[in-house]
């Protein structure tokens, strides 16, 4: 419990420690205050110490000069030889005295200055020695970037070949199944095969007549009667007047085996119909022919291939056509042609078509000065991009090396479109 103590002036009560506590304080704040008053004190009192040495040095210098002229003038009257070199031995002691203390400072001074050099060159080793370790983290950090973009790539690589081993089974099962329903339709043809020659050939026949009358309507498609001799089929060709230009017979066979018998017997049809040429379409070729081919002078197709062979013959018959009758008449037609090339018509026409190719041709040659004026100006700039960007390049590899940091602008082969 605290004590209480009773001011006699005022008759107030209050704690002991609370008094002890400001007369402590206030104690303290008196030493700090004559303290400082002291030191205050006692730096002027140096400072003038100082100076009045300063000056009694100073004095005592010209003290000394003064009292070395009169003595060497007294020297001179006495004892020139001996008295001036006592002087001049006195004055030399107090010189290299004065030289020794300067010598000493200038010494000190040396040592502050080199001290200080040492303690710079110490900290810019230490800020070299950060900026080193700040190089080797950031070279660290790339490695593992570049660790960890590798085994992405890799990932990414294993993925792509477990999903293509993966697609290449299902592949080989699609395969396999289309395999075994291949199988399972040539044997239904060959059982379907096995029904009536005849009346395979008879649909074979009607379905050729049917794809002949689809793709050329303006064409005539007869069907030999049965049991008549001849050809199955007969194509009149027409062009787009509903003029004749030709015919082509067509033969129908559906057998395993090719027969050279159908060729001599289609080509005596072909002259007993006047037809001009003759076709068979069959299923067994000949044993020197595969697919499409003349043999003979009669053409030999299959029915997938029916329908080109015969838009290429008719397309033939059209043409010799065509040359047959432009061939009437001719001396006429270039009489006609004559007249025309002569003619204002022909000559203005022709003007025409010269004043747009000359128009044509100014505004490519304007287009191409324009270009290349803009590449020349994107070379300069070119040029200055990569003349910066060397400067750049050279410091970079000076302070932390040349295989740090990727700074080539030339490297095509982040750009592969570039080449195409």
């Amino acid at each position: 419990m605290a004590s209480l103590i009773k001011c006699p002036g005022c008759g107030k009560e209050f704690p002991l420690e609370d008094a002890l506590t400001d007369e402590l304080n206030e104690i303290l704040e008196n030493q700090k205050n004559e303290f400082r008053q002291q030191m205050h004190q006692y730096k002027i009192k140096k400072d003038a110490e100082l100076k009045e040495k300063e000056i009694a040095f100073q004095k005592q210098q010209e003290a000394w000069e003064k009292s070395y002229q009169q003595k060497l003038q007294e020297s001179l009257k006495e004892d020139r030889l001996k008295q001036a070199a006592e002087i001049k031995a006195d004055f030399e002691n107090q010189l290299i005295l004065l030289q020794n203390v300067s010598k000493e400072n200038e010494k000190k001074l040396q040592e502050a200055r080199k001290k200080e050099f040492e303690l710079m060159q110490e900290a810019e080793t230490l800020r070299q020695k950060d900026r080193e370790r700040e190089l080797e983290v950031k070279k660290m950090v790339m490695l593992e970037n570049e660790k960890v973009r590798q085994q992405c790539l890799e990932d990414e690589i294993k993925r792509s070949l477990e999903k293509e081993a993966e697609h290449k089974l299902k592949e080989r099962e699609l395969e396999k199944q289309l395999n075994d329903q291949k199988k399972l339709v040539e044997e239904m043809q060959r059982k379907s095969e096995q029904g009536s020659m005849q009346l395979q050939g008879e649909v074979q026949e009607l379905l050729l007549e049917e794809i002949l009358n689809a793709a050329f309507p303006f064409d005539l498609i007869n069907e030999v009667a049965k049991g008549n001799r001849g050809a199955d089929c007969i194509q009149t060709v027409r062009n787009s007047l509903g003029q004749e230009a030709g015919k082509i017979i067509y033969e129908s066979k559906r057998t395993k085996e090719f027969s050279l018998e159908w060729i001599e017997k289609l080509k005596m049809d072909m002259r007993t119909l006047g037809a001009d040429i003759a076709v068979i379409v069959t299923k067994a070729f000949p044993k020197d022919m595969s697919s499409f081919g003349e043999k003979n002078g009669v053409y030999i197709c299959s029915f997938s291939e029916v329908n080109g062979v015969a838009l290429l013959l008719r397309n033939a018959l059209l043409k010799i056509a065509e040359t047959r009758k432009s061939s009437e008449n001719k001396g006429d037609k270039m009489v006609m042609l004559y007249d025309y090339l002569t003619s204002n018509e022909f000559s203005e026409q022709w003007k025409a078509i010269r004043e747009g190719f000359m128009l044509l041709k100014l505004g490519i040659q304007k287009e191409r000065v324009a270009m290349e004026k803009i590449w020349k100006m994107r070379e300069k700039q070119l040029d200055k991009v990569l003349l910066n960007a060397a400067h750049i390049k050279g410091a970079v590899e000076g302070i932390a090396g040349a295989d740090a940091i990727d700074l080539n602008l030339n490297n095509e082969d982040d750009f592969p479109l570039l080449e195409e």
